[in-house]
């Protein structure tokens, strides 16, 4: 169905369909609510990781805070492609994913806190509350019906997703060939990084338009219980996306002052 479309790659039409098409009146299910009470236990799975690796650079232990930092990054992205590829499987790995991801974000949020303490102080801080204002507008845009998830509208936002995603992907291919390009990096003030940098967030803040569509039409089609933890795990993909590129976004505006 047309409905089932979205830019979130963990959001896909033939995983709702699927889902809706299995014997989930077993278990009951979805529905909005069941959703968002579950991405609310997925946010605060993410905050303890991340208040752990916070905790360790306070006390000193950098390098084992450097180790949970790779470990969330490459954990997390096992268990996202392996939720993506067996969403049965997102009740027990969507909680894990948040508490992986959120050591990465602890670990990266304490670093870039502290090279911008004297030029852009609590940054963080900062970051966290539009990251969180933004999510809030595009639920209130979409509730309302000022922004409406039409087929054109997912095309584009789609279309600029895969094309971000195929740009930091070339973007890493070049690092790893030792070809560097300092306006992807955080802090980079160059207007062309600060334009990308509020082009990928502004797309980064539509993609949530489409995860509140996914999540409302598979309610409606009735997918089962399950599926509650999928569409959380995908919301919460987006939303961390969200916040590191915002907090990319200060960091540049931090070196132009």
């Amino acid at each position: 169905m047309s409905i089932f479309k979205s830019s979130n790659p963990t959001l896909k039409e033939k995983i709702f369909q699927k889902s809706v098409n299995t014997q989930g009146e077993l278990d009951g299910t979805m529905t909005v609510r069941g959703t968002i009470n579950k991405f609310g236990f997925l946010m605060l799975t993410v905050i303890a990781g991340a208040a752990y690796t916070w905790q360790l650079y306070a006390s000193g232990q950098q390098k084992l805070m450097m180790t949970l930092m790779l470990v969330g990054v490459f954990g997390g992205l096992i268990a996202a492609i392996a939720i993506a590829f067996k969403p049965k499987w997102a009740p027990f790995l969507a909680p894990a994913y948040g508490i992986l991801e959120g050591l990465f974000i602890g670990a990266i949020s304490v670093i870039i806190n502290e090279a911008m303490k004297e030029s852009y102080p609590n940054i963080v801080i900062q970051a966290v509350g539009l990251t969180f204002g933004v999510a809030i507008s595009m639920f209130l845009l979409f509730n309302f019906r000022i922004i409406k998830a039409t087929n054109k509208f997912k095309s584009i936002v789609l279309s600029a997703t895969l094309g971000i995603a195929i740009f930091y992907g070339i973007s890493l291919l070049l690092r790893l060939f030792g070809v560097q390009m300092d306006f992807m990096s955080f802090g980079n003030n160059s207007l062309l990084g600060i334009g990308i940098s509020l082009f990928v967030v502004a797309i980064a803040a539509l993609n949530l338009i489409l995860d509140f569509d996914m999540i409302e039409q598979g309610a409606e089609q009735g997918a089962p219980k399950y599926m509650e933890w999928y569409g959380a795990f995908g919301l919460m993909v987006t939303i961390i996306w969200l916040y590191i590129e915002i907090l990319k976004l200060l960091s540049r505006f931090a070196k132009r002052d």
